[in-house]
């Protein structure tokens, strides 16, 4: 008999940051250095990655580049830690053509955002249930709701709950509206145990208050899981103060990659620690301005993460 998945027996829980996609100068893919990023991930103990999430740059990237990097990263992990594969796509068939790829390649769990289009674009709840309900009954895996701000698409919690009672694979949730350990705990308790995975999201800036609400994984920034990784640890174990403790710890680089630093912060950390060979985004995004660069660096050379020293 398969066994039952539910919140208090989740596939998956703990920390699954976000892998960057790492280029050259001369912005093409850099395959040698997304390999070592992803070392250096495993080694920093996640529990699992995530890959082509907006902080991958994932809107930069052409469908070629997509398959190239979840073709790479799948074969390179090799099965060590499980890998999410972000397959948002405004078009519904292309979703779930992205969705049955990544699993067909070795994906443990995709994540989906609401179908969206630049500043105006959005679609009624009926026409999003069954985006989502198509995209599930094109693969076996697991789909994580990503419930963004970057989608301007309000996301209810009892239409989250539905849709996870509802459509057999829709079980995970990325929550990181402002709110989100409220709308955790509301979906929590309405969706029972068709809620798998409640997790925080948002670079950690809301860890402590979402687990506090039940979250049992995180989706954060890729450049310090072994910072962020005994936070959660502490807290499952129901050791608060150390939670607390550790939380106030590593909160100003927590803070500084959210607020200052954002979709470049960990590139710039990998970059200095040598994982990386380029810190760059891809053009046009905008390089980080060298002063937040220095802060970043000076807060994270205080806390001595495994990706300043990981190269050596």
């Amino acid at each position: 008999m398969p066994a039952i998945h539910t919140l208090q027996n989740p596939r998956y829980r703990g920390i699954f940051p976000v892998v960057p996609t790492t280029f050259h100068e001369d912005g093409t893919l850099d395959l040698d250095s997304q390999k070592r990023c992803l070392d250096f991930m495993i080694d920093a103990g996640v529990d699992g990655v995530c890959i082509l999430a907006n902080f991958s740059e994932q809107f930069s990237l052409s469908d070629a580049e997509r398959e190239v990097l979840t073709r790479t990263s799948l074969e390179h992990v090799a099965g060590r830690v499980p890998v999410i594969v972000t397959t948002t796509h405004y078009g519904t068939r292309v979703c779930a053509e992205r969705s049955r790829a990544a699993q067909d390649m070795g994906a443990a769990m995709v994540m989906i955002m609401p179908p969206y289009h630049g500043a105006t674009f959005r679609v009624p709840e009926a026409q999003i249930y069954e985006f989502y309900a198509r995209a599930s009954d094109a693969i076996r895996i697991p789909i994580m709701v990503q419930d963004a701000p970057a989608s301007g698409t309000v996301l209810s919690a009892p239409f989250l709950a539905r849709m996870a009672q509802e459509i057999e694979n829709l079980a995970y949730f990325k929550i990181e509206v402002p709110g989100a350990a409220s709308k955790l705990r509301e979906l929590i308790r309405l969706g029972g145990d068709a809620i798998e995975g409640p997790w925080d999201g948002e670079e950690a800036i809301t860890l402590l208050a979402d687990l506090d609400a039940g979250a049992t994984g995180a989706m954060t920034g890729g450049a310090f899981p072994d910072g962020i990784r005994p936070i959660i640890e502490a807290h499952r174990q129901g050791d608060m103060d150390q939670a607390f403790a550790l939380y106030q710890r590593w909160l100003p680089l927590i803070n500084h990659e959210n607020r200052q630093g954002g979709i470049l912060t960990a590139k710039a950390l990998m970059k200095e620690g040598g994982v990386i060979a380029c810190e760059a985004g891809r053009h046009p995004f905008p390089a980080m301005h060298p002063e937040v660069r220095r802060g970043l660096i000076d807060i994270a050379r205080r806390l001595d993460p495994l990706v300043l020293r990981w190269a050596r």
